[in-house]
């Protein structure tokens, strides 16, 4: 067993990593902490968690602290700044970390303090720091001491876009309209997530650019470049909107076919394009009619849906996921599972809940 901790538990990610961590049969988690709640046990915080036996990787017992005991692995669940801080702390001990927030998501530093509007409190470590995309950079991941699990938006955006820019069939030209449900907001109370207030509501919001488009266009920039397509850069429109649901991310994107791209591919071929591409991924699906976010409710898939727009020559491709889970925490289990040498899938094999 490898012992884990969870900085930060009792926000919405550290409690989704408690679910799915109680049925991972190899990471125990003997460390958990939040300052504001030091001194009480799990139990305590979440009494749903006394339903698990105490042979299970998580002791509903077990109180919290305010720092994090020695441990093999972290997951870091604090906003940006702080989780960099924590990392910090965390790698000069040995321990290895994935890291939740946007902290070392980004290579270039000037775009983090650009994005993120404060000086970087770790910039050495961006180079060293793996982007976790397994689906793009399992070798990377494996051995890795620091990951940067990716953000919701741009997990769902990236696995959408990956096989058409790796290919060469678009132009640097995308628009990625992204609907998500409330608990992307995390745990705090803010107007915007007060049920009266976003219930049969749906509204846009990061309308002058959301922190999420730079991680997209970095990917699918070396997405490009790795496929033999070097592009200097990507004209972007992201646009995110919040919808009255728990979790999910639906993301369609658009992008206009690159020339003899139109006359070559059809519907059809580009959907064998996507199926080649993601061959062999464990929790990315190519599917043959448009997802419905249900469909990935509290698991680890993306479902996703390529067509073409004859009429236009555009791609649309139509994305899904579960924001906590292969959003956050269950790709952050998976990085950790490639990170210890075992398969990705290990813990995360459910479907989702549907109905």
């Amino acid at each position: 067993m490898i012992s884990t901790a969870i900085i930060n538990v009792t926000s919405y990610t550290g409690l989704e990593l408690l679910r799915l961590l109680a049925q991972h049969p190899q990471l125990k988690v003997t460390s958990v902490t939040a300052r504001s709640l030091a001194g009480k046990t799990l139990a305590d915080v979440f009494p749903q968690l006394q339903a698990l036996a105490a042979t299970t990787a998580i002791d509903p017992t077990m109180v919290i602290a305010e720092e994090p005991a020695q441990t093999d692995l972290a997951f870091v669940c604090l906003p940006h700044a702080a989780a960099a801080e924590a990392v910090v702390r965390l790698l000069e001990r040995g321990t290895k970390v994935i890291d939740l927030s946007a902290d070392f998501r980004l290579h270039d530093v000037a775009v983090y303090e650009e994005w993120y509007k404060h000086t970087h409190p770790a910039p050495a470590l961006l180079e060293s720091a793996v982007f976790g995309l397994c689906e793009r950079y399992r070798e990377r991941i494996a051995g890795a001491s620091l990951v940067a699990s990716p953000g919701c938006h741009s997990t769902t955006a990236i696995l959408a876009l990956l096989p058409a820019f790796a290919r060469g069939i678009v132009e640097p030209d995308v628009i990625v309209d992204s609907k998500t449900g409330i608990s992307g907001a995390g745990r705090g109370l803010t107007l915007g997530t007060h049920f009266a207030e976003a219930n049969e509501d749906m509204s846009p919001y990061s309308v002058g650019g959301h922190r999420h488009m730079p991680e997209i266009k970095q990917e699918l920039l070396a997405a490009a470049r790795d496929g033999g397509h070097a592009l200097s850069d990507i004209r972007m429109t992201f646009l995110p909107h919040l919808v009255p649901m728990t979790r999910g991310i639906l993301a369609t994107c658009y992008a206009t076919l690159a020339p003899g791209a139109v006359e070559s591919l059809s519907s059809k071929a580009i959907v064998e394009l996507y199926r080649e591409y993601y061959a062999g991924e464990p929790f990315v699906h190519v599917v043959d009619q448009p997802p419905h976010t249900k469909w990935a409710y509290g698991s680890n898939h993306c479902f996703i849906y390529p067509t073409l727009d004859a009429r236009t020559g555009r791609l649309i491709v139509m994305s899904c996921t579960d924001n906590l889970v292969k959003g956050a925490v269950g790709q952050a289990i998976q990085n950790a599972n490639c990170m210890l040498g075992w398969p990705e899938s290990l813990g995360l094999a459910g479907a989702g809940v549907n109905p």
